[in-house]
């Protein structure tokens, strides 16, 4: 029986933009130490096979001192490490697969069609290719067919199936069904998931960390084994130190703070970054979203709270005043009921709240 690892999408230099300054550094040194946490799972799990399936970097040009710290990490496992370089990592003259010196136990496949490395240990063979460039629009499955050699056939690419556009690696499910392969171990797709085309297994493990908020809850890597009919079977390791997660909280009737420590966990979420979104119900000072942030950013690695509720009924009601804030409040309901769509109808709400704190020189932060 083969015992593999299936990971993907490291995005190492990814710059965590949106983080400030002092946090994005410390994620990006965070990014850089997946590799050698990994390896220690190798070696503490009796892993024998480790695939990759592309975008380990999130550029061809790395750093280089990320190139060599991964390469470092590889070489601990001391295991096999076959590696599919991707669309944002592709094999390219100058780029950093050709720049660092590689370990003897890692196989970086470096062309555009499929090639092999045999596992005779495990009577096993891996076939790979590369994105040579930043888009593939073949499909690098396309014609191929593993042998029916008694061998175990696996094979390792960055692509998708059933993609709306033909840019990276599209493959079909006939290719995939009729490729002979036991698995396929697939990267791109950064949220995990599992599809069976004929008798081949393919997946993809997502990412092993979070970047944003497009990429929600655990994250991880697969861990399988192959056994000598060929049989595949798959569980999910997490493996993020942080997770992000957007937690939508109705505030109609309550006070913003009390309704969002409601709806939070307990605890656990030091490690975590959080949107909140406040909807529902407010009066004219809204949900109060910064103080709700302030109120509740120590639980957090960050927090985000956003302030989407829409204005009560009975403040518009006041619109029939024969005073100055009247006046305003008719003028505001009148653009409000033209608005063409939500985000200009977000803005008169901010709008109608500033100018009625204004007017009551209230400070709504």
């Amino acid at each position: 029986m083969l015992k593999f690892i299936h990971g993907a999408d490291l995005h190492l230099d990814s710059s965590f933009g949106a983080l400030p300054a002092e946090k994005a550094a410390a994620r990006r040194r965070e990014s850089r130490q997946l590799a050698a946490r990994m390896a220690d799972y190798v070696r503490e799990n009796d892993i024998d096979l480790v695939l990759l399936a592309g975008d380990l970097f999130d550029s061809a040009n790395a750093f280089r001192e990320s190139g060599e710290q991964l390469a470092k990490a590889l070489e601990r496992m001391e295991v096999p490490v076959c590696i599919a370089p991707g669309n944002h990592d592709p094999y390219v003259p100058g780029g950093v697969w050709g720049s660092v010196r590689w370990p003897e136990n890692v196989c970086i496949f470096q062309k555009n069609t499929m090639t092999s490395v045999e596992l005779p240990r495990w009577n096993a063979v891996v076939h790979g290719a590369a994105f040579t460039g930043p888009e593939q629009g073949t499909s690098l499955l396309a014609g191929f067919h593993a042998p029916a050699d008694g061998r175990v056939h696996l094979g390792l690419l960055h692509g998708e199936t059933e993609a709306a556009e033909s840019r990276y690696d599209p493959l079909s499910g006939a290719e995939i069904a009729a490729s002979g392969l036991a698995y396929l171990a697939l990267g791109h797709i950064h949220k995990r998931g599992q599809k069976q085309y004929g008798d081949t297994l393919c997946a993809w493990p997502g990412c092993p960390e979070g970047r944003g908020f497009d990429e929600l809850g655990e994250k991880g890597f697969y861990e399988g084994t192959v056994a000598d009919s060929g049989a595949v079977s798959l569980r999910f390791v997490p493996f993020a130190r942080h997770r992000y997660e957007v937690v939508t909280v109705d505030v109609t009737g309550q006070a913003p703070l009390a309704a969002v420590e409601a709806a939070l966990p307990a605890q656990g979420t030091e490690g975590d970054l959080y949107r909140v979104l406040l909807t529902g119900e407010t009066g004219e000072g809204g949900g109060d979203a910064a103080a709700v942030r302030e109120a509740l950013a120590d639980r957090f690695y960050a927090l985000e709270v956003r302030d989407n509720t829409r204005m009560a009924e009975d403040v518009w009601r006041r619109a029939g005043e024969d005073s100055l804030r009247g006046l305003f409040l008719r003028a505001l309901r009148e653009k409000l009921d033209a608005a063409s769509d939500e985000a200009e109808r977000e803005t008169i709400v901010r709008a109608a709240r500033f100018g009625l704190a204004a007017l009551d020189h209230r400070d709504l932060g």
